[in-house]
């Protein structure tokens, strides 16, 4: 198990590794380490689009696993169905379905997610079978264990830790005023 090495900093630096939105070169990079189980995830999840919105190209927005399985039984499978899916290049698609059925994440239903995203249901069922994705959702854990992470949703903005990752009222403000800062 990995160790916190800063707290307050984000370690593993956003690459082309990681999933992200928004123009590479925005002067905002926001990260969530994220579980599809967690209702605050749904909450911020909400938000972010206005976020999206509001700042439009100066703002990028990257997600990172962090499934919490002893709180959410099904979050890690449903980490899995998300690369499954980025596989065939629909991770934001699978994204967004599995924050709006977050009450509804058996295997089963990570298939008909599958199905209704028109993904190669076999390519999906044998990434799924074989772990394909393990290491890269074990990467994301790591790296968010080593900054600090210990709970979902946790913000980073700039690679600072986000004190209040529970609001996401005060993560707009938070990333509005670092815009007319910068």
């Amino acid at each position: 198990m990995a160790t916190p090495k800063d707290p307050d900093r984000l370690i593993l630096p956003v690459s082309s590794r990681d999933h992200a939105q928004g123009n590479p070169s925005a002067k905002i990079t926001l990260v969530q380490y994220g579980d599809y189980q967690c209702p605050r995830c749904y909450a911020a999840h909400c938000i972010l689009p206005s976020i999206q919105q509001l700042l439009d190209q100066q703002i990028r927005f990257v997600f990172r696993h962090f499934p919490q399985p002893h709180i959410h039984p099904e979050a890690y499978h449903a980490a899995e169905a998300a690369e499954a899916a980025a596989s065939q290049n629909k991770f934001w698609e699978m994204h967004t379905h599995l924050l709006e059925h977050q009450s509804h994440l058996a295997d089963s239903n990570l298939v008909r997610y599958a199905i209704a995203l028109y993904l190669d249901v076999n390519q999906f069922l044998h990434e799924m079978s074989t772990d394909s994705h393990v290491a890269r959702i074990q990467t994301d854990i790591n790296s968010g264990l080593q900054s600090g992470v210990i709970k979902t949703p946790t913000f980073f903005i700039n690679g600072q830790k986000y004190d209040d990752s529970c609001s996401t009222e005060g993560l707009l403000e938070a990333v509005l005023e670092l815009n007319q800062m910068q």
